[in-house]
């Protein structure tokens, strides 16, 4: 395994969420990154905090000819966490090693277990028993409490809470902000929207909204507000 001193690390990735990332890479004591690949054209020749845009995924293969050893998923996600997932299994196929990125103003159980690439940014907490897949983001100032499971590529955003014994199932997204009582289960690919109240499980891939939480639409329809029948005119 590469050590961080060895460690020649791309970022997948540019944008907002990338400039976090390195700064939790240099605060971690890490090797600051060589390089961005990101697909947006207009910001090839850029650089993010002092780190250059080379160019798309295309070059990949290049960098790992050039020595490059490890990778991190420098692209956030609002809502839809498959081109994280997607860049993360790219970095994989190239044989990188996936930087798993804990920031030093975040507080980790020594009892939690984070699983590879993962991020965990300032001010977040993770409990005793929490238990994070891979690729997994917990956003600045989010609480992840005692024995959570979350699974693979899941983004709890900034400021979430996840009462004790929540299961989030893979890519989902946990909404800034938002709060998930206790024992639920937010299934896979669900959106728990910024600022909702969840007090009932959420099934997967459903998109839950609001003060308690309810259902706004299931994914490949219509993206409509769910009105219960009570409360219809």
């Amino acid at each position: 395994m590469t050590t961080q001193a060895e460690a020649v690390c791309v970022i997948l990735g540019g944008g907002g969420h990338a400039q976090v990332l390195i700064d939790s890479i240099h605060l971690s004591g890490m090797r600051w990154p060589q390089a961005i690949l990101d697909a947006d054209q207009s910001r090839w020749g850029q650089m993010i905090l002092g780190v250059p845009i080379l160019g798309g995924d295309e070059l990949l293969p290049e960098l790992v000819r050039r020595g490059f050893t490890c990778f991190a998923i420098g692209l956030g996600g609002i809502g839809d966490n498959r081109p994280r997932q997607r860049l993360f299994e790219l970095g994989l196929f190239y044989h990188l090693e996936p930087l798993t990125i804990i920031h030093p103003a975040a507080i980790r159980s020594q009892w939690a277990e984070i699983g590879p690439g993962s991020q965990i940014f300032p001010g977040s907490i993770i409990n005793a028993g929490a238990r994070l897949g891979q690729n997994v983001i917990i956003n600045s100032g989010a609480i992840v409490e005692h024995e959570c499971s979350l699974s693979d590529h899941v983004h709890v955003a900034t400021g979430a809470r996840l009462a004790s014994t929540v299961q989030v199932g893979r890519g989902a997204h946990i909404g800034a902000g938002a709060t998930v009582k206790q024992c639920l289960i937010i299934g896979e690919g669900a959106i728990v929207g910024a600022g909702a109240t969840v007090i009932k499980n959420v099934p997967a891939h459903a998109v839950v909204v609001g003060v308690p939480a309810r259902p706004l639409r299931q994914a490949g329809s219509e993206c409509e507000w769910f009105i219960p029948e009570e409360e219809k005119p």
